[in-house]
């Protein structure tokens, strides 16, 4: 097998960049293996504080996987997916043999594209007439970070984007095995279809740029964080930049923001996406990461034929105030004084605030996802569809940003600092994103930022 290798980082503690800076200067090396998809087998087929942790009650039309069950006791220690399953039985739904564009909710890529501005228009961006009105574009490469494996992963996306006549993607599955924790990681059925979810959805969005599918050997943070290492390498010096995409998370813990230096370590032109979560309100690690875009979830209404209205947050977004991720003055542990100036408008020196930005993520205006291993398709929502689809929005609009100014300088979330310059502009808010300002996940939507959206959702390509 080829072995990718990625740089470890040597030095963290130098908040400067020079524009020809190496961080990774003498790393010990952290590698990892092409891995060949298996062939398919025959199957059959300015915002008020929150208001308060009332919980988000998980309705009967709403299955929560296994691997999406987040408990207490694997705070900082393993992550869960944060993708939930429209059911119409009130249990685990069966795999459909086929989409059915006539059901008026089930999003499809010509029909997230339209809404969101990025895809051609069309007659009230309904599912069931989209056709093949797909956006088109995008740049470098998205990396997909989750654990296990889906040995079937290219198959699903090449079936997946052949249904919908979506371009043939550019795609590489990679073993973050370079650790020794495992030669191939063991399958696991729920984070199989978190898999095929964020591969197919960032090529939705993008569906020039290169997909890396990048596989730790499991749910630990260990395991996941080495993999992050592995996804920043490929994005940067393979593709020359892009996005790292993470669909899971876990409750914070104290000690969190030492793992925060995962998510700056190739900071040129790569920028980190992570989804808020679908508990309802509170913040979730590492979407409360200084360094990420933290991507939370609304519901996409529509009328009784299937025309799209407006967005309201979906009452399972994630978001909240980071107990953990707060302002220090001195350049040390987050070098939190350096990260903050996209949030202090709003906050002044205080916590990290989440999310940053939002997608449709309500499984009852869920997307279509087709995962093979798994049996067929599913209507799928939760933040694990907005951080793969807003990953493929920021990287087709081309701006290429990263985590340090052009030319060098500090550390800066140069993407978080763009969506937020423009939440005071007179007509750049307005035009460039949608502001969600009603539903509640235990914090009410309000007009510009809140906890359950953030700035809100795009509109078109321009200020992403």
């Amino acid at each position: 097998m080829n072995k990718l290798r990625a740089i470890a980082i040597a030095v963290w503690t130098l908040p400067l960049l020079g524009s020809s800076a190496l961080l990774a200067a003498g790393g010990s090396g952290a590698t990892a293996s092409v891995a060949a998809d298996r062939e398919p087998f025959t199957r059959d087929f300015t915002p008020a504080e929150p208001e308060g942790f009332a919980r988000y009650v998980v309705p009967s039309t709403t299955y929560v996987p296994e691997s999406s069950v987040a408990r207490p006791s694997d705070a900082g220690v393993r992550a869960h997916t944060n993708y939930v399953l429209h059911t119409e039985t009130q249990g685990k739904p069966q795999p459909k043999a086929a989409p059915t564009p006539a059901n008026t909710f089930a999003e499809t890529p010509a029909s997230m594209g339209c809404v969101y501005g990025v895809g051609p228009a069309y007659a009230g961006c309904n599912p069931s007439t989209g056709g093949s009105n797909h956006p088109t574009g995008g740049w470098g490469a998205i990396a997909i970070v989750d654990a296990y494996d889906n040995p079937y992963a290219a198959y699903s996306l090449a079936y997946f984007s052949r249904y919908w006549g979506l371009p043939a993607a550019n795609f590489v599955k990679v073993y973050a095995n370079g650790n020794g924790h495992c030669t191939t990681p063991p399958y696991d059925s729920g984070w199989a279809l978190e898999e095929a979810l964020d591969i197919e959805w960032a090529h939705v969005m993008a569906p020039a740029a290169k997909i890396y599918l990048v596989e730790a050997c499991s749910s630990s943070y260990a395991d996941l964080m080495y993999a992050e290492l592995v996804a920043g390498n490929l994005v940067q010096n393979a593709a020359g930049g892009g996005l790292v995409s993470n669909s899971w998370g876990s409750g914070e813990f104290s000690g969190e923001n030492g793992y925060d230096n995962y998510f700056r370590a190739y900071w040129v032109r790569v920028t980190y996406m992570v989804s808020a979560g679908d508990a309802g309100l509170g913040a979730e690690y590492p979407s409360s990461s200084p360094w990420v875009v933290s991507a939370g979830g609304t519901t996409v209404n529509r009328d009784a034929s299937g025309n799209f209205v407006n967005e309201s947050c979906w009452a399972g977004s994630g978001g909240g105030t980071s107990a953990y991720e707060v302002w220090n003055d001195t350049f040390t542990g987050s070098y939190m004084g350096a990260w903050a100036d996209y949030q202090y408008p709003q906050f002044g020196k205080s916590a990290r605030r989440t999310p940053d930005l939002s997608f449709n993520a309500d499984p009852a205006s869920g997307v279509w996802v087709y995962d093979y291993v798994n049996g067929g398709w599913y209507t799928v929502g939760g933040t694990s569809v907005s951080a793969p689809a807003l990953a493929g929005i920021i990287n087709n609009a081309y701006n290429q940003l990263g985590l340090a100014p052009p030319g060098g300088g500090y550390y800066a979330a140069m993407e978080n600092r763009l969506l937020y310059s423009q939440l005071s502009a007179k007509t750049a808010y307005a035009t460039n994103f949608y502001d969600v300002t009603t539903g509640s996940n235990g914090s009410s939507a309000v007009t510009g930022w809140d906890y359950c959206t953030g700035v809100g959702t795009p509109r078109g390509f321009a200020g992403k």
